[in-house]
């Protein structure tokens, strides 16, 4: 019988469906699988290709009855189809025992299976520990670590309620549909009395309690003026505060006020944080427009003590925290001062309220000429009479006014004044005999002058500062800008008073005009690192904007003193106008 060859691979199982179809074969048996006839085919190639076993029969040729081994054919996949499977390593042992009892309907998940669920994040903290990616305690109305941080604590989110396709369109119609009837108040009237009852929504918008406190950044704002401006504009940052006492009840009652202190406080925030600068700006254009539709400013007089000259005043406040430098200060302190005139100082000094717009105002007036060349006091108007309140300075809420010490800081300007012209005339000597006994006089006025406050308490020792930078500004004025002993020695003691000024005193925010004073006759370069750290200081006390100009303008002076150059150190107004500034020291 010839010999029959198959490949590898395929299992006992595929060898034992070899039938052999004749008996007499099956007698003669196979005569072996020889390890001769087993060949690797893999030895001398790759080791993917399967060896090959040959298997042959012992007799050549076919049997005596005619019989041939039939082998069936491997390649058919109804038998492999048909095979029997293999026992799983699990059907070897014995069958698990079904537990008793009524078999669970979810059965439990098998062990180690569970896997651990992350968890969302809160998304119910504040809108600042949000946005700053702190945790919240969400404690209302205002968050302890916003507190504990020194942040503004911007509240919650408003809650807001799931609608469907079909409501979100009724409520764009009905906003649609109250605009048109704002417009047209006759329609509104006949379409309510004819519409269905089931038309009337279910929530009506309910008023404004405060006029101008309509969203939550606007009691952001309220918030942050009576926590933190309120204090950094006058002596005061106790219960007496003039700014919360007196113009918050004032501004609940006058919505252009209120946007003006909302703008104010906006202005400060946006300091630090500009997503606040749009706010700002809404309510600054809200206050203006007041502004310009009010009655007073439309040819009537006002008297000390309404408030459109609280918002004046407020918005000038206004340019001052934002740093600006282009005089945008002026329409605002110009209006103020045309609602204070002398025409309409006869009753307007009867009241606490109006004593403080008069002081206020005096205060940023009177300073105003220290750092212009074209802007004069309203105290050196020749028919101005100072009102009768102004015999009780203690009560004051800055320095200066009241006590009658910015009037000679007024006439000390107006020798400035008389000094630039004889330079620019070219007249010498530039301080002549008049100017000199003037300035003779104002000196003697300067030593007798006393502070009215306690002694030896904070706004006393703010009171010498302010007597000694009104002498150091005598000083400049009259004599050559060059060094001197005596000039240094006085811008030494007026340090001194600086340095028993705690730093977190309500004090701080009336030291910008004596400390400009001070840099501006610092000939001395080892008084200067004292002078900048000042400025720093009071920078981080209020963050107004205008002390970092300040400051710059103070050391462009020590440069043009250190380059010897007398002349144009001397005139620091001048050097404001080349530098394109018009700002405020106060």
């Amino acid at each position: 019988m010839a010999a029959t060859a198959l490949n590898y691979p395929f299992s006992g199982r595929d060898l034992a469906r070899l039938s052999i179809s004749s008996a007499s074969t099956m007698s003669s048996g196979v005569s072996m699988i020889s390890g001769a006839n087993y060949s690797s085919s893999s030895a001398s190639s790759s080791t993917s290709s399967p060896p090959q076993i040959s298997i042959s029969s012992a007799e050549d040729q076919t049997s005596e009855n005619g019989a041939v081994t039939k082998i069936e054919d491997m390649g058919s996949e109804d038998m492999l189809k048909n095979a029997p499977p293999l026992p799983s390593p699990t059907e070897a042992g014995e069958p698990s025992k079904r537990g008793r009892g009524r078999p669970r309907k979810h059965p439990l998940p098998p062990f180690g299976a569970v896997q651990k669920v992350t968890k969302g994040r809160s998304k119910t903290g504040c809108i600042t520990c949000r946005r700053r990616k702190k945790k919240c305690d969400e404690t209302k109305p205002e968050c302890n670590n916003c507190v504990k941080n020194a942040v503004v604590c911007e509240g919650y989110p408003e809650k807001t309620y799931w609608q469907s396709g079909r409501q979100r369109a009724e409520g764009e119609c009905r906003s649609t549909w109250e605009l048109w009837c704002q417009k047209n108040l006759l329609l509104t009237s006949l379409i309510a009395r004819n519409s269905a009852p089931a038309a009337v929504s279910r929530f009506s918008d309910l008023p404004c309690l405060i006029d101008g406190i309509e969203t939550r950044i606007d009691r952001v704002l309220l918030d942050h003026f009576v926590r933190n401006v309120s204090r950094i504009l006058t002596l005061f940052n106790d219960n007496t505060n003039p700014f919360r006492e007196m113009l918050l009840p004032l501004a609940l009652q006058h919505r252009g006020l209120m946007h003006s202190l909302l703008c104010l406080s906006g202005s400060h925030l946006s300091n630090a944080d500009p997503t606040y600068s749009l706010a700002q700006q809404h309510h600054f254009g809200k206050a203006m427009e007041y502004l310009l539709n009010d009655p007073v400013l439309t040819g009537q007089i006002a008297i000390a003590g309404d408030p459109t000259i609280a918002t004046t005043l407020i918005l000038c406040l206004n340019s001052i925290c934002k740093g600006e430098t282009e005089g945008e200060y002026r329409p605002h302190l110009d209006a103020a001062r045309h609602m204070l005139s002398p025409t309409s100082s006869a009753e307007d000094c009867g009241n606490t309220f109006s004593n403080f717009l008069y002081e206020f105002f005096m205060y940023h007036d009177v300073i105003n000429s220290v750092t212009s060349l074209d802007r004069r006091p309203i105290l050196l108007m020749e028919n101005y009479t100072l009102p009768a309140f102004i015999i009780q300075p203690e009560a004051g809420a800055l320095l200066g006014v009241l006590d009658g010490l910015f009037g000679y800081l007024s006439k000390i300007t107006l020798l400035r004044d008389q000094i630039r012209t004889r330079k620019a005339n070219g007249e010498h000597p530039s301080v002549d005999y008049e100017v000199l006994s003037q300035a003779v006089a104002i000196d003697s006025e300067i030593r007798e002058w006393v502070p009215a406050q306690v002694p030896e308490s904070h706004r006393f020792i703010a009171a010498q500062l302010y007597r000694q930078s009104t002498w150091v500004y005598l000083y400049r004025t009259i004599m050559p800008s060059t060094p001197n002993p005596k000039i240094q020695r006085a811008v030494e003691e007026g340090l001194q008073y600086l340095r028993h000024l705690p730093e977190n005193s309500g004090t701080q925010s009336i030291l910008l005009m004596p400390l400009f004073i001070l840099g501006c006759a610092a000939f001395d370069s080892n008084q200067r690192p004292e002078i900048s750290r000042r400025f720093q200081g009071l920078h981080e006390y209020s963050g107004l904007g205008n002390i970092v100009t300040a400051h710059d303008v103070v050391k462009k002076i020590w440069e043009l003193m250190d380059q010897g150059d007398e002349e144009r150190s001397w005139d620091w107004e001048k050097i404001i106008n080349e530098m394109g500034y018009d700002f405020l020291v106060t």
